[in-house]
C-alpha cells in the first residue's frame, strides 16, 4: 500500500533528508586518496549524531555500519573497511540514510578520488542527469513507469546500462515503503502517481553488463563483468508544485 504523506509530514522528511545532505556533503569534502572507508562511515555516524538523528542503516536487517562505501565495481551496499583505502582514480558511492523525530532520509552520492578517466567522469555524469530526468516525471497524474522509463532511456542511450536487481523505494515512517521503484520500464505502465508520495529515486548504472552478483559477505553488490557501477539518489515529494527533492542543501 502506498501511503501518502501531508504537508506536516513532509516538512519532517525534509527535516531528516536535510540532515542526510549534511552529511554526504561533508563526506564529500573528505575524500582523497589515502582514507579509508571506514574513517568515512565514523564520520557519517558521529555526525548524524551530532544532529540528533540516528543512521538509518546500522543494525538495519544485520547492516553492520551506518554507510554505504561502494567502491568501483561494487554497486551498492559496500561495508566501510580499515582495509580498504581509496586511491587516485578509484570512484566510491556513499548512500546514507538518517533516521529524525520519527521520519527516514535517504539519499546517495557517487565521488571520484583525484582525478579518474573519461569513462568514468562520464558515467557518473549520466547516472546523475538520469536521476533528475527521473524526478522531473514525479508528478501528480504520470505513471510510475514513466520515472522508470525516463531513467533508463537516458542511460542506454549513453550506452550504459542500469541495474535491475535493485531498486527506489517509497520512504516516509520506515526506510522502504511501496512502491518498488525500477530504473527500468514503460511509460504509461504502474501506479497513477499522487500529490503526497514520497520516493527514493536511485538509479544504479553499470559500465558493461546490468548484471550483478552479491560477494559472500551477504551485502556488498558488484557487477558481474567487474566494469564500474555509480549510483545516485534523492527522496523526492510529488506536491501540487511538482517534484520537491528533499534530501539537497539548497
Amino acid at each position: 500500500m502506498v501511503i501518502l504523506k501531508s504537508a506536516e509530514e513532509i516538512e519532517k522528511l525534509r527535516k531528516s533528508n536535510y540532515i542526510v545532505a549534511e552529511v554526504l556533503e561533508g563526506l564529500r569534502a573528505l575524500i582523497k586518496p589515502g582514507i579509508t572507508t571506514r574513517e568515512l562511515d565514523i564520520y557519517a555516524e558521529e555526525t548524524v549524531r551530532k544532529k540528533g538523528a540516528v543512521s538509518a542503516f546500522k543494525g538495519y536487517m544485520g547492516y553492520p555500519a551506518s554507510l554505504c562505501t561502494s567502491v568501483n565495481a561494487e554497486v551498492v551496499h559496500g561495508i566501510p573497511s580499515d582495509r580498504v583505502l581509496l586511491k587516485e582514480g578509484d570512484i566510491v558511492s556513499m548512500d546514507f540514510g538518517a533516521l529524525y523525530e520519527g521520519y527516514y532520509g535517504d539519499s546517495a552520492i557517487t565521488v571520484p578520488v583525484g582525478k579518474v578517466s573519461n569513462v568514468a567522469v562520464k558515467l557518473m555524469k549520466i547516472t546523475d542527469e538520469a536521476l533528475y530526468k527521473g524526478i522531473n516525471e514525479a508528478k501528480a497524474g504520470n505513471r510510475l513507469g514513466d520515472i522508470s522509463a525516463a531513467v533508463q532511456n537516458h542511460v542506454e542511450g549513453a550506452g550504459f546500462s542500469v541495474v535491475r536487481d535493485f531498486v527506489g523505494h517509497g520512504i516516509g515512517r520506515n526506510l522502504h515503503e511501496d512502491p518498488q521503484i525500477p530504473n527500468y520500464g514503460l511509460r504509461g505502465r504502474g501506479i497513477e502517481l499522487k500529490n503526497g508520495m514520497v520516493f527514493a529515486i536511485e538509479p544504479m548504472v553499470n559500465e558493461g553488463t546490468f548484471k550483478v552478483k552479491v560477494l559472500k559477505d551477504g551485502w556488498t553488490v558488484v557487477t558481474s563483468d567487474g566494469k564500474l557501477s555509480a549510483h545516485f539518489e534523492h527522496t523526492v515529494a510529488i506536491t501540487e508544485n511538482g517534484p520537491m527533492i528533499l534530501s539537497r542543501l539548497v
